[in-house]
């Protein structure tokens, strides 16, 4: 039998979640297509190959398709992070390689696959709460600035207190769009800036290291760190499952 990943404890808390949203029924075939769901997530592998442990492998796609396309896997996102604690935010991105097998979607868009050093790519612009929780993502080609999608990223984000990132961040947008969300924005400045860091709170900035482990989390699904998905809702939803394991165990229903 092939290794699964959910307890009896973490089935109960997702079928409840997946109740709430009022858009999946209660199968008794769910919690293997869902194992399925993470299995291929964890070990990064075609659907065709998942074990038969799990059923069939279209089925269990075919699942996974439809809950991405009804936005059921965003939505169990969604959910769990109302809990964050909103008092502190952080931000950062990361860069995912996009494999040759995610290229070619019959939609004819760029479906956030874009051109970089490494070749295809695709980036994850996260942000976590005080705890390193994830609570907001956006996903971009892997060459597009963190500047430029960061005032997007901060608008869909609670209110806090302070909104922390790295000197990449250090641009005037970036600054007057933490200010109009009403928070504090610890962004070192850059070497050549003529304002200096004497305003920084760089105990708070040590804090920074939380967006970093959340990517170290999060990539330990093979699927998250390399990009299989053709679609940007597919992937964006493997993604949104991978944050909804990270919450489960401090959800009590």
């Amino acid at each position: 039998m092939p290794r699964t990943i959910l307890t009896d404890e973490h089935w109960e808390k997702l079928l409840k979640l997946m109740l709430y949203t009022g858009r999946v029924y209660n199968k008794s075939e769910h919690r293997k297509t869902f194992e399925g769901i993470l299995y291929r997530m964890r070990v990064g592998c075609p659907w065709r190959d998942i074990p038969e442990y799990f059923g069939d492998w279209s089925a269990i796609y075919r699942r996974f398709n439809l809950w991405s396309k009804k936005g059921i896997l965003i939505q169990l996102f969604n959910a769990l992070k109302q809990l964050s604690d909103r008092e502190w935010s952080f931000i950062d991105g990361s860069i995912v390689k996009a494999h040759q097998h995610s290229m070619g979607a019959h939609s004819g868009k760029k479906e956030a696959i874009g051109k970089s050093r490494g070749g295809n790519s695709t980036k994850i612009h996260m942000a976590v709460d005080s705890y390193g929780l994830p609570v907001e993502f956006i996903l971009s080609g892997g060459e597009v600035h963190d500047c430029k999608v960061a005032p997007d990223l901060i608008e869909q984000l609670p209110e806090s207190e302070y909104i922390v990132a790295d000197k990449g961040y250090d641009s005037k947008g970036v600054r007057e769009s933490i200010s109009n969300k009403g928070s504090i924005p610890v962004i070192p400045r850059k070497s050549n800036s003529k304002v200096g860091n004497d305003d920084m709170d760089w105990c708070m900035y040590k804090y920074r290291h939380l967006v970093e482990n959340i990517f170290a989390r999060l990539k330990h699904y093979r699927a998250i760190a390399t990009r299989y998905d053709k679609l940007e809702r597919n992937y964006a939803s493997t993604l949104a499952l991978g944050c909804c394991m990270v919450w489960l165990p401090m959800w009590n229903g």
